[in-house]
């Protein structure tokens, strides 16, 4: 129920960038350098590759499957992202971006059309406004966080991006492991 999440074979990140500093190129930078062994798809309509990678205009133009979404891109946009993920056929997506429900009565409708547009096309959806996901069994880091946790036997889940970081900065001083590390963010 839950392999788009913790197992899947290709990934896309909606949002890669180039510029080191950016969201955008931390996860996807974290994804590369913490082993991920399936296919990787950066997408960014302003870039042909990023990080070694050939890169994409959007998730239609990649020509295999994708099994989970990063989206790490201005919440004005995310709505079109996940249309095009449902078209896709894309089960999965961890939405990065902020600006919903946090954000105030904007960002709540807009929040609401978000997971509307998720259930239309069976698309499960961690965030929106998280840290991301990281896998250690897998391995798979498609999170923002600076560095990834040792391989442990304890998964951690929490809504708060700062108990996150707080925790995986702990774990990270003390060598204590995680198998996986969830940040739920608005819990859409």
């Amino acid at each position: 129920m839950l392999e788009m999440f913790f197992a899947p074979q290709s990934v896309a990140v909606v949002g890669a960038a180039r510029e080191p500093g950016k969201l955008g190129y931390g996860v996807l930078s974290n994804l590369i350098e913490y082993g991920y062994k399936g296919a990787i798809y950066p997408i960014n309509p302003k870039a042909t590759e990023i990080l070694g990678l050939k890169c994409y205009p959007s998730v239609l133009d990649v020509p295999g499957p994708i099994d989970l979404v990063v989206v790490v891109v201005p919440n004005k946009f995310v709505l079109d992202v996940m249309a095009q993920c449902g078209q896709k056929g894309v089960k999965g997506a961890v939405i990065i971006s902020a600006g919903f429900k946090e954000a105030g009565l904007e960002g709540v409708k807009l929040e609401r059309q978000l997971v509307a547009t998720a259930k239309e096309y069976g698309i499960r959806i961690i965030g929106p406004n998280c840290l991301g996901i990281i896998d250690t069994i897998l391995p798979m880091n498609v999170s923002f966080a600076v560095g990834m946790p040792p391989t442990g036997e304890i998964a951690f889940m929490s809504q708060s991006g700062a108990l996150c970081t707080a925790i995986l900065d702990w774990s990270l001083a003390q060598g204590f492991g995680f198998s996986r590390f969830v940040s739920l963010g608005n819990k859409a």
